[in-house]
């Protein structure tokens, strides 16, 4: 899957929090992640109140969030944050346990890595996730399929909201269930990668959802997803 074109010396930085009960830990990716000339760490959290905090306070675009933390864990962290619309959420852990993985994704989180992950692909998915796409790791993106094969398929479900999409709008719904980013939902439907982005940004709040994943979901339940 391409990455989406960005010309750092264009844009302004994306203002990270991260938020891990391990401060070596959050050095490394600090280090990691300012090394990229378009990424800015703006803030750290070592558990989940403080990453709440953070959230609030500094308004990032995106909360590198670890998943046990004391106090408050990082799945509630990510509900809260994303609920309340303050940030972005890529989790990032050691585990990849199904309650994390599924967990972590009702709550809202834009992606899932795992800390085993490459510098350039912990980048490269900050990158994405800001851009408004979702970012999973290919562990977890096997442990989803494998869970709709599992998984008798549903007789499709009516969803609250989905009458008032524009039938534009439901073939990007649909676009969203399987698994399509930006750039692909552009290249697809035949118009710019900036429209793409809105039109995402108006199924997501018409049907109130938090996250291209979330949205997914919703069109496989819905029967929009062959």
């Amino acid at each position: 899957m391409p990455a989406p074109d960005l010309d750092p010396a264009a844009t302004e930085p994306i203002r990270v929090v991260i938020a891990d009960d391990h401060g070596a830990i959050r050095a490394g990716l600090a280090m990691i992640l300012s090394a990229a000339p378009d990424i800015s760490v703006v803030g750290e959290a070592a558990d989940g109140d403080a990453a709440i905090r953070q959230a609030r306070a500094l308004r990032p675009d995106l909360v590198l969030m670890d998943v046990r933390m004391p106090g408050t864990d990082g799945i509630e962290a990510t509900r809260t944050i994303v609920t309340d619309r303050l940030a972005q959420v890529l989790v990032l852990t050691t585990f990849d346990l199904d309650d994390y993985v599924f967990g972590a994704l009702r709550a809202g989180a834009a992606g899932f890595l795992l800390k085993s992950v490459e510098p350039t692909a912990l980048i490269d998915a900050v990158r994405r996730v800001a851009a408004g796409d979702g970012v999973l790791a290919p562990e977890v993106t096997r442990r989803i399929l494998a869970e709709f094969t599992r998984t008798p398929e549903p007789e499709p479900a009516e969803v609250p909201g989905l009458a008032e999409l524009t039938e534009r709008e439901r073939e990007v719904l649909a676009a969203l269930g399987r698994g399509l980013s930006n750039a692909q939902l552009a290249a697809e439907l035949v118009i710019s990668e900036a429209t793409a982005k809105t039109h995402v940004s108006r199924v997501l709040a018409k049907l109130d959802l938090a996250s291209r994943t979330q949205a997914a979901i919703v069109a496989r339940t819905a029967g929009l997803v062959p």
